[in-house]
């Protein structure tokens, strides 16, 4: 057992100490439990009248309400989707061109995953939408006043992430949603990072879509939902026989429903049990070892305190955070840059922060998950210490 209270993972035994929960997470064996029969025993096609049919229907309705009720909304507005970027493609794209403006505009701000940018980008060139791009602060937080100065009589949507998946940064999302519903305007929040991690719920936040994703909270990849407030209309990512709603087509993955299903039913579960309180001291563990073993060398980037539980990015002077993870082969996590022919670039995210190359350049990114323990912590603070003070 580990200091979660849940069964030790398989797949990380033996291993380095796991540390990059943000990228993805392990599969929870309760997970894959709970889907395995619908790849084997129950095949049949949710939408068949005969009695195959009945049990993947079931199940289908039930992992709907299970995500409905991690996020507080109704099972009717849960549309799965195959990933957390389809999921922002159907909102994003969706809510554009149901809109019916002849040149619409929308918000979003520099720091969101790709898959919100480049949606952007691509309304942009393919359907004339104008797009307006917000600056974050030091603190990676955008500033509300900024959205306020941006939204326009044709602002059609804002989209705006919950929390980073590099510093952790969670944004005023309730106050900048009040702003965009002041001016008609609809509101994405991609939760992708932020679902199962912090407590969430949609009618508090004020949100109209919402994407969730399977393999950041215990379930496999290729599992993810949309959000959809009852009443909103969107174009469908996918035409032909109109389920989920119509707005994506295609026979239903049952088994990824379940499994999705399942992992949010675990998640609130932890939360309720205050299980983000543990992993955030396990957070804090770390960095105060690292600051107390290498004094004035450790800079947090990202605000201290409006930051999920699970994540610390951190730079360490005099090292690359690249060098450094090579040199500390007992753990495996991230760092912001991105390698292109053998030359490391700052991360977008925190050179968007104001950050200095350098400093950027020397980010680590450590994300914590379920499976995490003391010990664990113990040996990726020494890791990393005995790698930094050999630079």
């Amino acid at each position: 057992m580990t200091g979660s209270g849940v069964p030790a993972h398989p797949g990380l035994a033996g291993g380095p100490v796991y540390l990059d929960y943000n990228a993805t997470t392990p599969v929870d064996p309760r997970v894959a439990k709970a889907m395995l029969p619908h790849l084997t025993d129950f095949f049949g096609n949710p939408s068949s009248s005969h009695p195959y049919s009945a049990e993947p229907r079931q199940a289908l309705a039930e992992a709907r309400t299970q995500i409905a009720a991690l996020i507080g909304a109704r099972a009717e507005e849960i549309a799965f989707t195959a990933s957390g970027s389809e999921a922002d493609l159907l909102a994003l794209r969706g809510a554009v061109l149901a809109a019916g403006r002849p040149r619409p505009h929308v918000i979003t701000q520099v720091t969101e995953h790709p898959a919100v940018l480049e949606t952007c980008h691509a309304l942009e060139h393919l359907h004339g939408v104008r797009v307006t791009v917000l600056p974050v602060g030091g603190d990676g937080l955008v500033d509300p006043a900024a959205l306020a100065a941006a939204l326009t009589e044709e602002t059609v949507l804002v989209s705006v992430m919950a929390a980073n998946n590099e510093t952790g940064a969670l944004q005023p999302i309730r106050e900048l949603t009040e702003l965009a519903h002041a001016h008609g305007a609809l509101f994405h929040c991609d939760a992708a990072q932020a679902a199962g991690k912090i407590p969430l719920d949609v009618r508090d936040l004020g949100v109209d879509l919402l994407t969730v994703v399977g393999h950041k909270m215990y379930a496999p990849k290729g599992a993810a939902a949309l959000y959809v407030r009852d009443g909103v209309r969107l174009e469908p990512v996918v035409y032909g026989g109109g389920q989920e709603r119509g707005l994506r087509a295609g026979t239903e993955n049952v088994a990824l429903a379940v499994a999705l299903g399942t992992a949010a039913r675990i998640a609130a579960a932890d939360l309720a049990d205050g299980a983000q309180d543990r992993i955030a001291a396990l957070r804090d563990d770390l960095h105060q070892r690292l600051t107390a073993a290498l004094p004035g060398r450790v800079h947090l980037n990202g605000p201290e305190r409006d930051r999920l539980p699970n994540t610390l990015n951190v730079s360490i002077d005099g090292t690359l955070g690249h060098e450094l993870l090579a040199a500390a082969h007992q753990i495996a996590a991230s760092t912001g840059s991105a390698c292109h022919s053998g030359t490391h670039t700052p991360s977008p995210i925190l050179t968007a922060m104001g950050l200095p190359a350098k400093r950027a350049l020397g980010a680590l990114r450590l994300s914590l998950g379920r499976w995490t323990t003391t010990g664990d912590i113990e040996t990726a603070a020494d890791a990393l210490t005995k790698a930094a003070a050999a630079h």
